[in-house]
């Protein structure tokens, strides 16, 4: 029976680019970017999935990060797509879809053997 969360393969793949399109619409903090994606259908991403890919991404200037204080408890980390970040994002967004659309070109010509 099929899952309704992506394998953990694709989203490997595809998480620093679903990071950069949540992140273009607000800043956020790591457990809103988890409930973003869940919203958006990814299923529930962990923090070890999700912090090294944001600590990668703002290793390569992609995002920002800054120290917000708690309210009522500890302070949290949250992050701000960097003009690179956008940039980033509109190249891989194009990307993505080239992609897609060679891999639904594929998939529709083999579907009778699918089904």
């Amino acid at each position: 029976m099929p899952t309704a969360e992506p394998s953990a393969g694709w989203l490997r793949g595809a998480l620093p680019l679903a990071l950069a399109a949540v992140l273009a619409e607000a800043d956020q903090h790591g457990y809103a970017l988890v409930r973003q994606l869940a919203a958006h259908g990814f299923g529930t991403v962990r923090g070890g999935a999700l912090y090294p890919v944001l600590g990668r991404m703002e290793t390569e200037g992609l995002v920002e990060a800054r120290w917000e204080p708690g309210e009522g408890g500890p302070g949290r980390k949250v992050y701000r797509l960097t003009d690179a970040g956008r940039d980033r994002l509109r190249e891989e967004a194009a990307s993505w879809q080239r992609f897609s659309e060679a891999m639904n070109r594929l998939l529709a010509q083999n579907a009778k053997d699918l089904s």
